[in-house]
């Protein structure tokens, strides 16, 4: 399913649609912490995290549990943060920890086939592909149909380490490496993610400044 994760001024906190519509289960919960300590910790450490989100699998019906979309949906977040848009010629699957190191899922093989067979079904148009784990390369095990479609050069199946891969991949801009000063690379994902928090950040504590002040105008 697609996710969407609109970002807005707030108080740090993100909101897991699913767990509020009693869908999502404990272990989809913990996915989503994870991506609220990965923020403040690479781009909020010397201020206060000032956002609101929320996350959810749009036209879900069903259950949602399990950590394997917390990837997407921290791209997702990040996308929306910055400005900046994202592929969607490619599926992805993945979990990620609070360095933002993608880990291994299960089924990996099923989810590829199925994203193939229905872009197959809609038509290949060369582009079309599976963002994976690196470290679930040596459980690929797929059908004939697959392997001859990625020799072809019509169907891609990515492995990624890490958010920097994944990012770079999903939005043809480099991430941008970590400078001394706390900033990133200029130009880069994470610099325009950093910059939008710091002022949201700002926001925060002008209208904060603003709220005491007219509250001390106030007394008698």
């Amino acid at each position: 399913p697609r996710i969407t994760a609109p970002a807005r001024l707030g108080s740090g906190k993100l909101i897991d649609i699913e767990r509020e519509t009693e869908l999502g289960g404990p272990l989809h919960s913990k996915g989503v912490m994870i991506l609220g300590s990965f923020l403040a910790n690479r781009y909020a450490q010397s201020q206060p995290l000032a956002l609101s989100a929320s996350i959810v699998f749009e036209q879900s019906y069903g259950r949602v549990d399990g950590d394997s979309a917390s990837m997407a949906e921290l791209v997702a977040l990040l996308s929306a943060i910055a400005g900046i848009p994202i592929r969607q010629d490619l599926a992805m699957t993945g979990s990620v920890n609070q360095l933002g190191e993608m880990q291994a899922i299960g089924g990996v093989n099923e989810k590829i086939e199925g994203f193939f067979d229905v872009c197959e079904a809609r038509g290949l148009s060369g582009t079309q592909g599976v963002v994976i784990p690196a470290s679930n390369v040596q459980h690929l095990m797929l059908k004939r149909e697959i392997v001859d479609a990625c020799r072809a050069g019509r169907f891609h199946i990515h492995a990624a380490q890490g958010l920097d891969d994944v990012i770079g991949l999903l939005t043809g801009i480099p991430a941008g490496a970590a400078l001394e000063d706390g900033s990133f690379e200029p130009g880069s994902v994470n610099e325009r993610v950093r910059a939008r928090l710091h002022e949201l950040a700002e926001i925060g504590r002008k209208q904060a400044g603003a709220n005491d002040k007219s509250a001390g105008d106030g007394k008698s």
